[in-house]
């Protein structure tokens, strides 16, 4: 049996491009298969797993979908960002040919970043709950009719021919990864560039959201991220997930965070993580 503090988890089957993340933050950690967001978030919040790997967004796809419900109830604490290069393949059982394709499974994302590519080779996207859970499917299937869209990792594990390399329709393709932890890992006020994460929800007043970002802008604090999105339950009011530029405790973001807080409901901004930046590697800035 693993050590718990020793493994990270992910959603997705090994060859998943949330593996391959793993791998490249993490490679001394055990990675973990979790069939959906749900169980890997759980997987921290129980023990069973030390840190998941959350994707949120990609480069061509846009955002995850409802993982932005999911964090904030998570109770967990993002403690860093990754982003991982996506190189899709084409795969096939052994001995196909691309002639032979009719249909490609794959996850929703995976099919949307060759949408234009299948489209060429007029073929017919059927989604999948991950991309390497497709490339392990039809391996087993062995239907030559049938191809996967997943990473060349999960060729190479499932024992499948490449048909297509690079089949991804934009050359910078990019997800972006959060790193999150039952507890969380405040990082010392220092030069380096920092990033917090934050969601919040308005008082029902005019202008609301203007007034209370006027903060930042006041105090020369950078905002990347701005989504709105309806939280369940409350369905007259949007809540509003934030990516600032700055430690949570320098005196900029203190003073911004204040007028924040006035224009907000009582305990509705909360904070998910400070974390050290990783802008050095993204192309989705």
């Amino acid at each position: 049996m693993s050590n718990a503090a020793n493994n990270i988890a992910f959603q997705g089957s090994l060859g998943a491009y949330s593996h391959m993340a793993c791998l490249a933050v993490k490679p001394e950690m055990t990675p973990i298969p979790c069939e959906s967001f749900e169980d890997m978030l759980l997987d921290v919040q129980e023990g069973t797993a030390y840190l998941a790997m959350v994707p949120v967004e990609n480069s061509i796809a846009g955002r995850v979908a409802d993982i932005h419900h999911l964090l904030p109830e998570s109770g967990l604490h993002i403690i860093g960002e990754h982003f991982q290069p996506i190189n899709h393949h084409l795969l096939a059982p052994r001995g196909a040919k691309l002639d032979d394709l009719v249909e490609v499974h794959s996850h929703a994302q995976g099919l949307a970043q060759c949408r234009e590519r299948l489209r060429s080779l007029g073929l017919q996207p059927i989604v999948h709950p991950d991309t390497a859970g497709a490339a392990k499917d039809i391996a087993a299937r062995g239907d030559k009719k049938v191809g996967a869209i997943a990473s060349a990792l999960a060729g190479e594990i499932y024992g499948l021919d490449v048909l297509v390399t690079s089949a991804e329709d934009a050359e910078q393709n990019t997800t972006r990864f959060l790193i999150m932890a039952r507890e969380p890992q405040m990082p010392t006020l220092s030069s380096e560039a920092m990033l917090t994460t934050m969601v919040f929800r308005l008082r029902s007043v005019p202008a609301a959201l203007y007034k209370a970002l006027g903060g930042f802008a006041t105090n020369g604090v950078n905002i990347t991220k701005l989504e709105s999105y309806m939280r369940p339950g409350f369905v007259d009011h949007a809540q509003f997930y934030v990516d600032v530029e700055g430690h949570t405790e320098s005196p900029a973001m203190t003073q911004a965070m204040e007028e924040l807080r006035f224009y907000c409901e009582e305990g509705e901004v909360r904070i998910l993580g400070c974390y050290p930046a990783n802008r050095a590697t993204s192309d989705l800035s």
